[in-house]
């Protein structure tokens, strides 16, 4: 007897909906391109202008743009927005990613490129395509989980190596010492995995890290890193 499922064919409605994501997949490559040196930067959408986390997320990327990057951010508000904001009045470009939501997302009006997505998944595949750096800001649970993302990404060589930068130390504190405390002392992550992440507080230092990691070898990736992340 042939289990409940096999042999059903796709609906036409689903079919629709494959050609839909190609189409998404296709749209941002294409206008995405040539956006490299590129940084990813994430963090809440519930911050507000004028706040601590908002200013610090807008100096960071003011200064990436005007250091020859362009910003990648998801486009709405809180830090998404104080991050196109920086960029936008920067010398880079300034990139949103906009995803469509139930209670739909607002887009900031400081974006150069605009994209809109129905799926996260082809979205968090843009934000790791063309990133030459993932910078973090304070956020909840969208923000970790392009966090986690990233580090998986680096960790298993799904992606090439690049910085994956947490900004402000004092609210990633307790993250960084549960992930010596459990998974490297319980055996789930290596010990080295934890250098896959740094630490910056101001600005400038976050620049300075990009800068110092691609140093000797370059922005441009080697042929090598070119296939892994073809394959991304």
């Amino acid at each position: 007897m042939k289990p409940a499922g096999l042999g059903h064919e796709i609906s036409p409605r689903e079919a629709w909906k494959l050609f839909g994501i190609m189409a998404e997949f296709f749209e941002a490559t294409e206008r995405l391109q040539g956006i490299r040196p590129a940084v990813s930067m994430f963090g809440s959408a519930r911050v507000k202008e004028g706040s601590a986390y908002y200013k610090l997320a807008e100096e960071t990327a003011r200064l990436l743009s005007d250091a020859g990057f362009a910003i990648v951010s998801g486009g709405g508000p809180g830090v998404m927005e104080a991050t196109n904001k920086g960029a936008f009045h920067g010398n880079g470009l300034a990139v949103g990613l906009n995803i469509d939501l139930p209670h739909e997302q607002a887009s900031n009006r400081f974006q150069h490129i605009s994209l809109r997505f129905k799926h996260f998944f082809a979205r968090k595949v843009m934000f790791a395509k063309f990133a030459t750096a993932f910078v973090v800001m304070p956020g909840g649970y969208g923000t970790l989980d392009e966090l986690f993302e990233a580090l998986t990404l680096v960790q298993t060589g799904k992606t090439r190596q690049m910085p994956i930068i947490l900004v402000h130390e004092p609210f990633w504190r307790g993250l960084i010492d549960w992930c010596k405390s459990r998974l490297i002392e319980e055996g789930m992550i290596d010990a080295s995995d934890i250098g896959l992440v740094q630490v910056c507080n101001e600005p400038k230092e976050v620049v300075d890290a990009i800068f110092a990691f691609y140093e000797k070898r370059g922005f441009e990736p080697s042929p090598a890193e070119r296939e892994v992340m073809l394959n991304l």
